[in-house]
Parts: C-alpha cells; sequence; structure tokens
C-alpha cells in the first residue's frame, strides 16, 4: 500500500511538471513571437526602456510564481510522504505487538500444559505409594508361616515400584527435553521471522531514500532549466537556442526516468541481478497521445538481466509521450539502463 501511495504521489509530481513547463513555456513562446516585428522595429529605430522594463517585470512575475507554486507542490508531498511513513510505523508496531503477544500465548500454553502433566505424574505416584503401603500391611496381617514368601513378594513389588518409578522419571526428563526443544525451534523460527522482516523494512527504507533523492536531484535540474529559459528571454536568438536545448534534455532525462521506472517495475527480479545493469535501446511510434515500441536492442549489460529488461519493455505497452514535438522526436530513439533495486 505505501509503495503504490508513493508511487501515486510521484506521478502527480511528474503530471504537475509537465502542465508547469508547457504553460511557462508557451507563455514564453507566445511573448517572443510578439516581439519578433517590434524587435526588427527597434533595430532599424529606437529601443523603448519601458517596454522592456515592463517585459522584464512580467517575466519576473511568472518567474516567482512558478517558485511558489513548485515549492506548494514539494511542502505537500513533504507532508504526505510524512503521513505515510508514520503509517507504516504504526502498522509495523501493531504486528510486532501481535507477534510478542501471540509468543507469550505460546509460552504460557506450553507451561500450563507441562504443569498439568507434572500434578498427574505426582498423583500417580502418590496412588502408587499409597497402593504399596496398603499392599505391606496386609502382608503384615497374615500368618507367620507366610512371612517369607510375603517378604519376597514385598521385595518383588519394591522392585517393581521403582523400576515404574524410574521409567516415570524419564518419561518426564524426556519430555522436558522434547518440549525445551520445540521451544528453541520456536524461538529460532521467531528470530528469523523478525530478522527478515527488519532486512525487508529496512530495504524498502533504503528504495525510499533513493527515491528521495532522485526527486530532489530531478527538482533542481528542472529548476535550473527554468533559470536557463527565463535568462534567455532576456538574452539573443542563439541564448535562446541554448535555453530551448536544455530544457529539451531535461524533458528527456525526465521522461528517461518515467520509461525507467515503468520497465522496472514490470521486471521480474532474482537474487543473481543484484549489482549488475543492462543498457538498452527502445525504438517508438507515436501512436496517439502516447508511443508503442517497434523495436528494443541490448547495447550492454547482463546477458540474463537484458533478456528480463526486454520481457518488461514488451509487458508496458504504451509509452506516455509530452506535448512537444520536438522532445517526442528524440524520445522516439532512447537509450535506457535498467538497474534492479
Amino acid at each position: 500500500m505505501l509503495n503504490k501511495e508513493y508511487k501515486s504521489a510521484v506521478l502527480i509530481s511528474l503530471a504537475l511538471h509537465v502542465v508547469l513547463f508547457v504553460l511557462l513555456l508557451g507563455g514564453s513562446w507566445f511573448s517572443d513571437s510578439e516581439k519578433k516585428p517590434q524587435h526588427k522595429m527597434v533595430e532599424a529605430v529606437v529601443i523603448d526602456p519601458k517596454a522592456i522594463e515592463k517585459q522584464a517585470k512580467s517575466i519576473n512575475k511568472q518567474r516567482d510564481a512558478a517558485k511558489k507554486a513548485e515549492q506548494q507542490r514539494v511542502e505537500k508531498l513533504r507532508e504526505q510522504a510524512e503521513r505515510l511513513e508514520q503509517n507504516r510505523k504504526k502498522e509495523e508496531a501493531r504486528l510486532r505487538k501481535q507477534q510478542e503477544d501471540k509468543v507469550l500465548a505460546d509460552k504460557q500454553k506450553r507451561e500450563e500444559e507441562k504443569n498439568r502433566q507434572l500434578a498427574e505424574k505426582q498423583k500417580q505416584a502418590d496412588e502408587e505409594k499409597a497402593r504399596i503401603e496398603k499392599a505391606k500391611a496386609e502382608k503384615a496381617k497374615a500368618e507367620k508361616a507366610e512371612a517369607d514368601r510375603k517378604a519376597k513378594e514385598a521385595l518383588a513389588a519394591k522392585a517393581a515400584a521403582e523400576k515404574k518409578a524410574a521409567d516415570q522419571a524419564k518419561a518426564v526428563a524426556d519430555a522436558k527435553a522434547k518440549a525445551e526443544a520445540d521451544a528453541k525451534v520456536k524461538a529460532q523460527a521467531d528470530a528469523k521471522a523478525k530478522a527478515d522482516a527488519k532486512a525487508k523494512a529496512d530495504a524498502k527504507a533504503k528504495a525510499d531514500a533513493a527515491q528521495k533523492d532522485k526527486l530532489a536531484r530531478e527538482k533542481k535540474a528542472q529548476e535550473a532549466a527554468l533559470n536557463d529559459i527565463f535568462s534567455g528571454l532576456e538574452a539573443e536568438n542563439e541564448q535562446i537556442s541554448v535555453a530551448r536545448q536544455r530544457y529539451i534534455q531535461s524533458k528527456l532525462d525526465e521522461y528517461g526516468a518515467i520509461y525507467t521506472q515503468m520497465i522496472q517495475d514490470k521486471l521480474l527480479t532474482e537474487d543473481s541481478f543484484n549489482g549488475k545493469s543492462c543498457k538498452i535501446n527502445i525504438r517508438l511510434v507515436q501512436a496517439g497521445k502516447g508511443a508503442i515500441v517497434s523495436k528494443v536492442s541490448t547495447i550492454d549489460g547482463d546477458s540474463r538481466l537484458c533478456s528480463a529488461a526486454k520481457r518488461a519493455v514488451a509487458q508496458v505497452g504504451t509509452f506516455p509521450l509530452p506535448t512537444e514535438q520536438d522532445v517526442v522526436d528524440q524520445l522516439k530513439n532512447i537509450n535506457l539502463t535498467v538497474e534492479p533495486k
């Protein structure tokens, strides 16, 4: 559940980034297209400082609004992540308490059974002792002529009682040894279950931290791209072109990360894939608002992981596309690196 909610938050974040980029980029293009005829006339006649100042203020206002909206979005994601972490800790504590209660109940049940068995055996020993004493008393009243026979019978009865007591003691010892062995096996199983649960929780925490770090790096790159775009509006056509290329590269990186995550979500991982990677090339064909795979080929990496990555690509089906056609054209032939987490 935590993983699905976190993925939803990431997808929402990416969608918001796409909308923000489209709006800001659309505004910048419209603004630039409206100024082009005027720019040529200024070169021929004179520059209006007030118009330039007004345009700069408008750009700064748009940039400030974009930064504020981004800060609000990041704060909202942070609060969602904190709530998810709190829920995870509560659930983990509940499961741990449930396991501890079960272990305690099992231990108490075993103690009660052990005490019942000891009490039963003690009762049997007491009854046997009373029977022997009664037999001795009856034999003492017998005729003197039968004294030797009764003495032999008493000795035989005593030997039988001692053997029975020894057998009972051995049975008690065996039962105790078996109970201790069962308790040891149960304790080992409980310890292993706790260790597995902790390892799973640690792995998930590590994956969550890596995802947060990735989002932070993507946010920083996108902010840098925004700054380059806005500063490019005040420069010459060559600087605008450079800013556009940087924006395209940031979108390629963004969608490359989305495609890689979609492939890794479908990837059937194995323990042997740990620490290995596979670089693949994907050729896409635009189909409506998305794209389908026309060809996937291996560039470099572990052969078994590459085979699994190719199968995962086939299972993805449709890949999302941005609205800018120049970005779409470059996404149609993209290299990706698959590294199982």
